[in-house]
C-alpha cells in the first residue's frame, strides 16, 4: 500500500528545512516539497537538491512571478490597499497565491495533507489555512509550530545541526526574512526591540540615503484601467514592470518602512520592510485617481481600501466579500487610464504631473482668474441649503437657553 503524502510549503530556510525532517520523523508519509517563485531570484538555486537531501520524496518548484504581480499585487494596487497606513502587504499578498498552488500540487500528487512553516503567533498561519479551507476543505492541515516541542529558532538551529541540515540562520543572527518581488520583510533578532535602529547593512534592495544619487531622476508610469503597463514609454509585463520600478526606487532609497503593526492574533509586531517599486506604483496610482474619479466614488473607495487591506492582511483573499469588493473596484478603475510623472531623490518621490483622457479636471472651472463657466452667486443658495440643519440646530439651542 502506497504511503500517504504530505505537501510542504518549502523555502529551504530554517523553519521549513527542519519541518521537512520533522514530518519524516513523525508521520508515516512521503513528504513532497513545494516551492513558489514569487521573485526569489537566486534563493531558489540548489533548492531541489537541498530538499531531496533533506528527505523530500519529490519536489515541485513553480514560477508564479507574473501571476503574483498581475493578479495579486496589481489587484491590491487598484484597491489602494495599505494596511495601517504604511504596509503595502508584500507578504500578505503572496501567501494566498502560494497556498492556492500548494492545493494544486496536493491534488496532482494525491496528497492527504498540506503543511506550512508559519508560527502560532503570526498572521501567515491564518493566510495559508483560510486558503486551504476555501479551496480544499477536505485536506488535513499540519502546522508543526503549533504542535512540536521546539520553543525557539535557536532550538531549530540546534536540531538542524544535529541532522546535518544546512540553514542560513545562525544563533548570532537569527533574522527572519521574507522576500518576493514586491518587498523584503525583516523581523526577529535585535529588531524585536522597537527602540533598536535597523542596521544599514541589513537592507538589500534600497540604497541608504547617504549613498543615493545626488542627481534626481524622473520616471513616468502609464496605466490602463488601473493597471500599470509601461515605464518611461516602454511596455512591460507585470513582473518586469515591477522589477524595473524596484530598480528605480531602490537606487534612490525609496520604500523603506519601519512599523509596529497589529497582527490578527492580537500581538503587536515590529517589522521593517523594503518596497521600492510598490511605493512608486501606489503613489502614481493614487495621483491618477485624483484626476479621474468623481468625489463620491473616490471618497467611498477610500473606505473600501481600508477594508480590503484588512482582509488581505487577514488572509481572506478567497472569501465572498473580497470577491464582491473586487467587482466594485474593477468598476471604479474603468477610466483610471493615464500617465503620472514622479521625481525620485534621496528617499523622496515628488509628483511632477498627471494626465488622462478621462480627466475630470477643468481648468476653466478651477481657475482663480476671470472665467465665464461658473456663477459664483449660485454658491449662496447651495450654502444656505447645505447649512440649513446646522443653522436651525443653533437656533434651537439658543432658544432652549432663553
Amino acid at each position: 500500500m502506497a504511503k500517504k503524502k504530505i505537501v510542504l510549503a518549502y523555502s529551504g530556510g530554517l523553519d521549513t528545512s527542519v519541518i521537512l525532517k520533522w514530518l519524516q520523523k513523525n508521520y508515516d508519509a512521503d513528504i513532497v516539497a513545494y516551492a513558489a517563485d514569487v521573485g526569489l531570484e537566486h534563493e531558489l538555486d540548489g533548492l531541489e537538491e537541498k530538499a531531496r537531501k533533506t528527505g523530500a520524496a519529490s519536489v515541485h518548484i513553480l514560477d508564479l512571478k507574473e501571476e503574483f504581480v498581475r493578479d495579486y499585487v496589481f489587484r491590491a494596487l487598484k484597491a489602494g490597499a495599505v494596511y495601517e497606513d504604511q504596509y503595502l502587504l508584500g507578504t500578505s499578498l503572496a501567501r494566498p497565491l502560494i497556498a492556492k498552488h500548494q492545493v494544486d500540487v496536493a491534488r496532482k500528487e494525491g496528497a492527504w495533507a498540506v503543511s506550512h512553516g508559519a508560527t502560532g503567533k503570526g498572521n501567515d498561519q491564518v493566510r495559508f489555512e483560510l486558503t486551504f479551507k476555501a479551496l480544499a476543505p477536505d485536506l488535513v492541515i499540519i502546522a508543526p509550530w503549533r504542535t512540536w516541542d521546539f520553543k525557539s529558532r535557536t532550538e531549530l538551529i540546534a536540531f538542524a545541526q544535529e541532522n546535518g541540515i544546512p540553514v542560513p540562520a545562525t544563533v548570532e543572527k537569527p533574522y527572519s526574512m521574507d522576500k518576493n518581488c514586491l518587498h523584503i520583510s525583516y523581523e526577529g533578532g535585535v529588531l524585536e526591540d522597537p527602540w533598536n535602529e535597523p542596521r544599514a547593512d541589513m537592507f538589500l534592495t534600497t540604497a541608504n540615503i547617504e549613498s543615493a544619487p545626488d542627481t534626481p531622476e524622473e520616471v513616468a508610469i502609464l496605466f490602463e484601467a488601473g493597471m500599470p503597463v509601461s515605464v518611461n514609454g516602454t511596455a512591460l509585463s507585470p513582473y518586469n514592470l515591477l522589477k524595473t520600478l524596484n530598480e528605480y526606487g531602490g537606487r534612490h532609497g525609496i520604500g523603506r518602512v519601519d512599523i509596529v503593526e497589529n497582527r490578527l492574533v492580537g500581538i503587536k509586531s515590529r517589522g521593517v520592510y523594503e518596497t521600492p517599486g510598490g511605493t512608486l506604483l501606489w503613489q502614481a496610482h493614487r495621483q491618477l485617481e485624483t484626476l479621474v474619479l468623481d468625489r463620491a466614488t473616490m471618497h467611498f473607495k477610500q473606505h473600501i481600501a481600508l477594508k480590503y487591506a484588512e482582509m488581505a492582511y487577514n488572509g481572506e483573499w478567497f472569501c465572498p466579500l473580497k470577491q464582491a469588493l473586487d467587482a466594485f473596484i474593477d468598476t471604479t478603475q474603468e477610466k483610471v487610464t493615464g500617465e503620472v510623472r514622479l521625481r525620485l531623490h534621496k528617499g523622496n518621490m515628488i509628483t511632477l504631473g498627471r494626465r488622462s483622457k478621462y480627466s475630470m479636471y477643468n481648468a476653466e472651472l478651477a481657475t482663480f482668474e476671470k472665467e465665464t463657466v461658473y456663477n459664483q452667486r449660485d454658491a449662496e443658495g447651495f450654502i444656505n441649503l447645505f447649512g440649513l440643519q446646522i443653522k436651525y440646530a443653533a437656533l434651537r439651542d439658543r432658544a432652549s437657553k432663553d
